[in-house]
């Protein structure tokens, strides 16, 4: 004899049917409206525009999802948010839940607690605090909100199981607004201009962002891959650094997100690979990236693996994505930007260019530098 309960087992059998069934539905749902769009893009000219009534929805987010912790697991059915009920939301109260989360060692101690509970002295040592006031002072924090729980004095801190998946679920959407933090680094970088550029007494020189893209250059001739740099000033102020180095790698590999070329230009801190120069009174050094936040626009194009590859950029955040715009046999990257005028009042002086090209030819024997200007030969 077995002692189990079938009356149990089929109500649970027929809740994971209309789990199933509600999933099912909403796939066909979405399968329908892409059909629609289908038939309408095969139409010859342009699909009809469609008109939204008065009371159809805009779209709307489906989502679902499971966590398994260390002693529990609780399981997210479907659910459906409509943009109307996302932008309805109460933003003074979302603000309030935003804040409590924005610290970044009140992340980092939600994310060590989601793996296994940890005690406060665990938490202190696993994120190398130096104090465990600074630590209590997030926990009082993250528990008044209801974000982090104690199983009793002294004892281990844990995420509330009702709070995993909305944590997770706000982490992912996250996840999708990382380049953000990136641009907003930029614009700091520009609205900070004089950290970077030293002294403005006459103007800031664009002469040590010519020198910074320049430096990625010289490092490659240093390492044997280049041989000739070229500098064309243009009419409109803009400057094109060329050289004939293996390019700028343009391929992601995982868990990377984002293409080594789009590290260099947008990731100011010190992961940036990117090479860099220091203005003469600057406390921040200048690299690509730093010159990409302090140009009005700037355009890269690089020859690599036999393809042309070219993106745009304007003060640091890119306009176009990574574009295949040709094929050749040749290998290098060309950079053109064009200073911001709000932060360099004159544009970039060819005697300075002359000045700096020979100091960078003494420096480096076997590379070939040549400046270019619109109006003369090669100098």
């Amino acid at each position: 004899m077995t002692n189990r309960d079938y009356g149990a087992e089929l109500d649970a059998l027929q809740s994971q049917l209309n789990e199933i069934q509600q999933l099912v539905k909403q796939l066909a749902d979405i399968q329908s409206e892409i059909e629609l769009h289908v038939e309408e893009g095969e139409v010859g000219g342009e699909a009809p525009a469609r008109h939204e009534s008065e009371g159809e929805e805009a779209g709307g987010i489906l989502y679902s999802g499971r966590y398994r912790g260390e002693k529990e697991s609780c399981r997210w059915t479907p659910q459906e948010r409509t943009v109307r009920q996302l932008l309805d939301l109460d933003g003074e109260k979302a603000a309030k839940v935003l804040a409590a989360l924005g610290h970044k060692q009140r992340i980092d101690i939600l994310k060590s607690v989601f793996t296994a509970p940890l005690t406060g002295a665990e938490l202190v040592e696993q994120l190398h605090m130096g104090t465990t006031g600074q630590l209590y002072h997030h926990l009082k924090a993250l528990q008044g909100a209801d974000l982090l729980v104690q199983e009793e004095r002294g004892g281990t801190y844990a995420i509330p199981l009702h709070r995993a998946l909305p944590l997770l679920l706000l982490w992912a959407a996250a996840s999708e607004l990382l380049d953000a933090s990136d641009y907003i680094a930029l614009t700091e970088a520009r609205n900070n201009a004089g950290d970077y550029l030293g002294s403005n007494q006459n103007g800031y020189d664009p002469l040590h962002l010519v020198a910074a893209l320049v430096e990625n250059s010289i490092l490659e001739h240093r390492a044997g891959h280049c041989s000739e740099v070229h500098l064309f000033v243009h009419d409109d102020g803009s400057v094109t650094i060329a050289d004939n180095g293996r390019g700028i790698p343009v391929q992601a590999f995982a868990p990377a997100d984002k293409t080594p070329l789009q590290a260099i230009l947008t990731d100011i801190g010190r992961s940036s690979p990117s090479a860099f120069i220091t203005a003469p009174g600057a406390g921040h050094k200048i690299n690509a990236a730093v010159v990409n936040a302090l140009s009005q626009r700037l355009t890269v194009e690089i020859r690599r693996g036999g393809s042309i590859f070219r993106q745009e950029f304007k003060h640091g955040i890119p306009q176009t994505g990574l574009l295949t715009v040709g094929a050749t046999r040749e290998t290098g990257t060309s950079i053109t930007f064009l200073p911001d005028r709000d932060l360099f009042l004159l544009p970039v002086s060819p005697e300075s260019l002359s000045q700096y090209t020979r100091s960078v030819s003494e420096a480096n024997p076997g590379l070939s530098i040549q400046l270019h200007r619109s109006d003369t030969r090669p100098d």
